[in-house]
């Protein structure tokens, strides 16, 4: 198992100046390692968050000051999670996943993509951070919309269903 490599603070910072202010935005952060990422959209306002990782190690607290109170965590695999979250009938505004980097996750993630579709909101956005080493197929991404954001070596890549 990869130890987590948390989100860089630029990388962060970045993210959710594109993003801008939460104003009630429901939030998933999928391999959610430490939770920063889950974090911060608390913090600027996205609610609900809900974080998936498939272990609970480097989640913080759930209360206490910059804990995370009313935030859902799932321990789980991320394609269990995607499946369990779609059966609740959850979508989100925005989707956000930070698989480890160089073990193929960002390849498998276009084979997601109908899961990811079927809880996103209409008007949502999913967003991959991923190293500038893996590079997305656009072929395995039809019928979404994607441009990247290039920070040293990581890329945010920004999808959005075509309309």
């Amino acid at each position: 198992m990869k130890q987590a490599r948390p989100t860089s603070g630029l990388v962060l910072q970045a993210l959710f100046n594109i993003l801008g202010p939460g104003d009630g935005r429901s939030f998933l952060d999928l391999f959610s390692g430490t939770g920063r990422v889950g974090a911060e959209a608390s913090r600027r306002g996205f609610s609900p968050v809900v974080l998936v990782d498939s272990s609970r190690k480097g989640l913080p607290g759930t209360e206490g000051p910059g804990g995370l109170k009313g935030t859902e965590f799932l321990v789980l695999d991320v394609r269990r999670a995607l499946l369990i979250l779609e059966k609740r009938g959850r979508h989100f505004d925005v989707i956000f996943a930070d698989p480890p980097y160089g073990i193929g996750w960002v390849a498998r993630m276009a084979s997601l993509n109908s899961r990811l579709s079927g809880i996103m909101k209409a008007k949502g956005l999913f967003v991959l951070e991923h190293s500038r080493r893996e590079a997305i197929d656009p072929a395995g991404w039809k019928g979404w919309d994607l441009y990247s954001r290039t920070y040293g070596e990581t890329l945010l890549t920004f999808f959005s269903k075509e309309t």
